[in-house]
């Protein structure tokens, strides 16, 4: 068995088998969310090759079983059980099921699912705008309803998976929904981002005497996702060239999923919590989008923001 390696031997170019080479997971459970494609499988993949029992929190469960019948033909002997459970973030039915069905600790919850600029403003069946409550109140209704079982964990980990994108906008508490202003679909998907990280924060510091330590990531430039199925490349192009945001160079799914994994299992950022990372490594702060392709805006790990963030989410899911 190879020695982990430490987070400097880590970079862009890593991949989730090489994060948890090496690193024993039997006897951890984890739930990764949205794990039907993408990076999401890739996560679920590399948990469970180095033991962990994994649950695929999916809408399309069907889907679920498709992947789960692939994985376990191609994982070795001796990896995880893989599982799969109905979750629809967009509704809050399924969350508060998905939770109340979960019995036993849960060491780590990966909070991957996300939808990413719809061009048009949708909305859930409880009104809110669709980008911020399937990519932060649906997440931040499971955690919380999973807060018991991540507690009795000892030690768990919940990983959110944010993005550069937050650079495009703060969490704009007066008008979450858009019902004043304009909708455009990157500001929101940036707002909803930066709640990622804003959730990361305040429950690093809520639930740190329950053993649990929370963080966010940028993924990266990732070529081969589900992500982008509300835009056609052409938009995509057109909104790279226009200025409004610069790119880092492409990841493959196995490179995107690396840094998720490795806030998740590796023992090299254990104790490690309320932080950003990118290219599996803590993110560099920076003043002002600019052409940044990287690094966290100050609003993102703001406390007072983060606390504030936390109430009005309470309040929204009841």
């Amino acid at each position: 068995m190879s020695v982990p390696q430490t987070p400097g031997t880590f970079g862009a170019t890593t991949t989730a088998a090489e994060v948890v080479d090496g690193i024993d997971l039997h006897g951890r459970r984890a739930v990764v969310t949205g794990a039907s494609s993408g990076i999401g499988v890739e996560t679920a993949r590399a948990l469970a090759s180095a033991g962990a029992d994994v649950t695929l929190a999916v809408r399309n469960t069907e889907a679920g079983d498709r992947v789960v019948a692939r994985l376990e033909a191609e994982l070795p002997s001796g990896s995880g059980k893989l599982t799969v459970g109905l979750l629809d973030l967009a509704d809050r039915s399924t969350v508060a099921a998905f939770a109340a069905g979960w019995q036993g600790p849960l060491h780590i919850l990966v909070n991957n699912a996300g939808v990413m600029a719809p061009q048009e403003i949708t909305r859930t069946p409880d009104g809110r705008e669709q980008q911020f409550a399937v990519n932060h109140l649906g997440h931040f209704a499971l955690t919380t309803g999973l807060h018991r079982a991540l507690a009795a964990a000892d030690g768990a980990r919940i990983v959110s998976v944010s993005s550069t994108g937050h650079l495009f906008s703060p969490v704009v508490f007066d008008d979450l929904d858009y019902r004043f202003r304009p909708y455009d679909p990157w500001t929101s998907y940036g707002q909803s981002k930066t709640a990622n990280i804003l959730f990361a924060v305040a429950a690093a510091e809520r639930w740190a005497d329950d053993g649990i330590t929370a963080n966010a990531l940028m993924p990266g430039n990732i070529a081969d996702t589900n992500l982008a199925r509300h835009m056609d490349l052409q938009e995509i192009a057109d909104f790279v060239a226009s200025g409004a945001i610069a790119l880092p160079p492409q990841k493959t799914v196995e490179q995107g999923a690396a840094t998720s994994v490795l806030l998740a299992g590796s023992p090299t950022v254990a104790g490690v919590s309320g932080r950003y990372f990118e290219d599996c490594a803590e993110a560099k702060p920076v003043t002002e989008r600019g052409t940044n392709v990287g690094g966290v805006a100050p609003y993102a790990l703001d406390r007072d923001n983060a606390a504030r963030l936390w109430q009005v989410s309470e309040a929204l899911i009841g």
